[in-house]
């Protein structure tokens, strides 16, 4: 867990009962912005959807237990970074060391990554304050690693839901590299729409592709041999 400066030790010690609010930072694009302390971890959360909470951010958490993650140095890319969550797991629960481009199209998101969750990782990290799609259109880098969590509130945008956008991070991918792209599957709706996307977009871009079901959430991958055997 981060501990933040900003916060008393005895509110990190009582949010395993109740959760605290920190701070809110609302803006043009989450309107509902907020910091708040949970089972003491800092959680960040919209309106309907939560962005970020440290390890317990169990969608990729879990995902990432599911895969095979090299040690020698990766070049990651997060769209749609939140507090963190992904480099604080891949860094101070899984132990890698890696370098990360994170894009993030709110400022304040930023504000509040940099404040509460930068001072705390050790991992170069570069925060690219642009709209994702933005970002992917005129990158030409290639990246080992990209984790594709894009949402406004509880939904993402169609755009990044495109053939065109699948195949825009396919070329990002270094060879063997390896998508995680973060979908929800929490009510009957969410995992029909899922599954149409899956089938009918995403395994068109990556026909090896399969999915993690996290309870909640599938995380999508390119290619099935990144999966662990017996996981």
């Amino acid at each position: 867990m981060l501990k933040s400066q900003y916060i008393p030790a005895w509110k990190y010690r009582l949010s395993h009962f109740m959760e605290f609010h920190i701070e809110s930072a609302p803006s043009e694009i989450n309107p509902h912005l907020y910091v708040s302390l949970k089972k003491g971890r800092l959680q960040l959360s919209a309106a309907k959807a939560v962005y970020s909470f440290e390890d317990l951010y169990t969608n990729f958490g879990k995902a990432f237990e599911k895969i095979q993650l090299k040690d020698m140095p990766q070049e990651v890319l997060i769209l749609g970074f939140g507090l963190g969550s992904i480099p604080i797991m891949l860094e101070r629960k899984l132990g890698k060391s890696y370098n990360y481009t994170a894009v993030e199209i709110d400022e304040n998101v930023l504000y509040l990554a940099n404040k509460y969750a930068l001072p705390h990782l050790q991992s170069p990290i570069e925060l690219i304050c642009a709209d994702a799609l933005a970002f992917v259109q005129q990158s030409e880098e290639q990246f080992d690693i990209i984790c594709m969590d894009v949402f406004l509130d509880d939904f993402i945008p169609e755009h990044f839901q495109y053939f065109d956008f699948l195949q825009m991070l396919s070329a990002l991918l270094a060879p063997e590299g390896v998508l995680l792209y973060n979908m929800l599957s929490y009510l009957p709706q969410d995992v029909l729409a899922t599954k149409v996307f899956f089938q009918d977009t995403f395994l068109k871009v990556f026909p090896k592709g399969t999915y993690v079901d996290v309870k909640g959430n599938w995380i999508l991958l390119n290619d099935k041999g990144h999966l662990r055997a017996n996981k």
